[in-house]
């Protein structure tokens, strides 16, 4: 068994590291479609902190038969949950990332632009 950093461990850097990079994104660019794709980001980066937090460092799959005992199901299996969860959330994150560009379409076709500042008056 070798000795280092455990898996998990570097999923969740890379998950906390891509959703700070898609917050930078978000918050230092003026263009639609970069906000866009900052949020798109954001998305995925927590997408993979949700499934570190259901792996165990040798873990198994959740199945109960000769490999995995009852006893042993609590210490070594993998819950299968956050994964769950991440697919239901991948599905809504792509809906939700598919209306914000056929807004950011209808955007562009009334003013011709996609920076934010062309959008900065209220309509009340």
């Amino acid at each position: 068994m070798s000795i280092g950093v455990p898996v998990s461990t570097i999923l969740l850097i890379t998950g906390f590291c891509l959703a700070l990079i898609g917050l930078w994104g978000m918050l230092t660019h003026r263009n639609i479609l970069r906000i866009i794709i900052g949020f798109a980001v954001i998305d995925t980066g927590l997408h993979i902190v949700m499934v570190a937090t259901g792996y165990i460092t040798g873990g198994t799959a959740p199945i109960i038969d000769a490999a995995l005992s009852k006893t042993s199901a609590a210490q070594h299996a993998i819950d299968p949950v956050p994964s769950a969860l991440v697919v239901t959330a991948i599905v809504i994150g792509l809906s939700v990332t598919a209306i914000m560009l056929a807004f950011a379409i209808r955007l562009y076709a009334a003013r011709k632009t996609l920076s934010i500042d062309a959008f900065t008056e209220s309509k009340w």
